[in-house]
């Protein structure tokens, strides 16, 4: 919005006119359909157990990474968040399980405005321990996004 929000008038909706605000706006139907469609995002909301940190102490790269449950057997989701400009090249993180894990959403897709940096194709995760954990992966990880992976395998 360019103006302060007036209930006496409606959205400026001819702002998605504009590329910024319309990759905004897929971005947002995209994401809330991810969500209506993964058990593991949202299943256990409130419950401990569909939550887990898998990086939390990275302060200097700025980027933080968690696993996320559904209440059923289904394959985890990771969620990886880069909070800096800079991209981040064989980023590694640990994972449950060994296997090929695909990238189900990132924030840095041209559709949405981005730059189209991410792993198109599968990752699969390695024999190397990480944050813990004995199996680990390395992708990339582009700058100011969010990517959502899951094991499908």
């Amino acid at each position: 919005q360019r103006r302060e929000w007036n209930h006496d008038t409606q959205l400026d909706w001819q702002l998605l006119d504009n590329k910024p605000h319309a990759g905004m706006r897929r971005l947002v139907k995209d994401l809330n359909g991810l969500y209506q469609d993964t058990p593991a995002l949202h299943q256990q909301d409130c419950e401990a157990s569909g939550f887990e940190w898998i990086e939390v102490g990275d302060h200097a790269q700025s980027v933080y990474a968690y696993l996320r449950k559904s209440a059923t057997a289904a394959a985890p989701v990771i969620v990886v968040c880069n909070f800096t400009p800079q991209p981040r090249d064989d980023y590694r993180v640990g994972v449950p399980d060994l296997g090929t894990y695909k990238q189900c959403f990132n924030t840095d897709a041209k559709i949405y405005g981005g730059s189209g940096r991410g792993n198109r194709r599968g990752i699969k995760a390695e024999r190397v321990i990480s944050q813990g954990r004995p199996f680990s992966m390395s992708f990339r990880l582009p700058p100011m996004t969010t990517l959502v992976l899951q094991r499908v395998d």
